[in-house]
């Protein structure tokens, strides 16, 4: 009598490489880890039964055209039972949740559109997604007619996965897992998602991570996953659902989540004032810096408040400040991919704090559009009436040029 074959098991180490090989054929993520951490949690989301917290997974950007939408994309074709919204009540949420064909993974697109600061009144929907990252999770409603009315909670436990400009309510960004979103650099390629294509690729790997959760789902479910040195509370409630699929995955996963866990945390951070912040450093780059390699804070800041057709006297009533800079600068990265912060500049009369060009080229490649062309006759110009960038950038060269003594006096005002 012939045995009958067996399908020998799934390897869960292979299966995660191929779902970070799927997201990097369509998406330029900021660094490694967010490849990792992205196709952990896609394969969380087929174990939620197993889990006492579930992470937010949230892509954010300052400017459109960053990827966001697509990274969410490609995250519906590879989590079980998606569903895409845009805008939807709290109450039809947690009835989604709680409906009888299963637990949904909820993709929110354009979340800025909820919690913006054009959204109006969103309280509903920010407990929704809070409470429902754990599974105690429960909203309660009244149901039945007239008097006949009974409270009856119901379940918000479940994956979310947002895309949005700008940043978060605090309450939701620690829950979560933050993707800093970037637009593509000149070099940087992807190839092009055709959903009719490959969607199919996307379900069949789908496919495969069910497969494989119903194949773990008793190890998961009892397992607690040592966390990385500085991992705890809230952050480790975060990805310890997160380590529990790699550790059951094996091979490199485990290391490389910890990796992943540990660069992801420490590099979290709020994102605001996205379109003033291109601004900023297009008018940095334009009018300010024009060639040189460094300049102080201070002579950066009055260079800027010169600008009679730029925003930075008068933002929020007040003239843009060395704080203010520093803060819409920091949600920017430097080439090595770290906060651009501003640095010691060496004078013969001191070290003032300042800003390397350097620092800012990756940014401007970024996010900048193309430098106009400066005219002869505008940089020539001997008319002292003359108004526009041009003008304005004849006049920085001044103040960028001012004697080092100077340069430190206006520092120590302005800081």
């Amino acid at each position: 009598m012939n045995a009958t074959p067996t399908t020998p098991p799934i390897d869960g180490a292979a299966l995660l490489d191929e779902v970070e090989a799927f997201h990097r054929r369509f998406n330029i993520f900021p660094r490694e880890a967010a490849y990792v951490a992205v196709a952990l949690w896609d394969a969380h989301a087929h174990l939620m039964d197993c889990f006492d917290s579930t992470a937010r997974l949230a892509f954010l950007s300052p400017e459109p055209g960053s990827g966001k939408s697509r990274a969410l994309e490609i995250v519906e074709t590879l989590v079980p039972r998606s569903l895409t919204t845009v805008n939807s009540s709290a109450n039809a949420l947690f009835r989604l949740v709680d409906a009888p064909d299963g637990r949904p993974t909820i993709l929110f697109d354009e979340i800025d559109t909820v919690f913006g600061p054009k959204a109006g009144d969103n309280e509903p929907v920010r407990g929704f997604l809070n409470s429902g990252y754990r599974r105690s999770g429960k909203m309660h409603r009244c149901v039945g007619d007239g008097a006949n009315q009974t409270v009856q909670p119901f379940s918000s436990f479940c994956a979310v996965a947002m895309a949005g400009l700008g940043s978060l309510p605090d309450t939701i960004l620690t829950r979560s897992v933050i993707i800093r979103m970037r637009k593509r650099a000149p070099n940087e390629k992807v190839e092009p998602y055709r959903q009719r294509l490959h969607e199919k690729e996307g379900f069949a790997l789908r496919d495969q991570l069910a497969e494989w959760a119903d194949s773990v789902r008793d190890t998961v479910k009892d397992a607690w996953p040592e966390m990385p040195d500085g991992i705890n509370d809230r952050p480790a409630d975060v990805w310890e659902p997160l380590l529990a699929v790699a550790d059951a995955a094996g091979g490199q996963w485990p290391k490389r989540a910890r990796a992943a866990c540990v660069e992801l945390v420490h590099a979290a951070q709020d994102n605001d004032d996205a379109s003033l912040g291109v601004r900023l450093l297009t008018d940095l780059r334009d009018s300010v810096f024009c060639g040189e390699d460094r300049l102080p804070t201070a002579v950066i800041l009055e260079c800027l408040l010169a600008m009679d057709d730029a925003p930075w006297a008068d933002l929020d009533d007040k003239p843009l400040n060395s704080r203010g800079l520093a803060k819409i600068l920091g949600q920017y990265v430097t080439p090595a991919n770290k906060p651009i912060k501003p640095r010691g500049i060496r004078t013969s009369s001191g070290t003032p704090k300042g800003y390397y060009a350097e620092d800012l080229t990756d940014a401007w490649a970024r996010y900048c559009p193309p430098s106009p062309p400066r005219s002869a006759t505008s940089a020539t110009s001997a008319t002292p009436q003359v108004s526009g960038s041009e003008s304005v950038a004849d006049s920085a060269a001044d103040i960028r040029h001012t004697a080092p003594d100077s340069a430190t006096q206006l520092f120590s005002v302005a800081s």
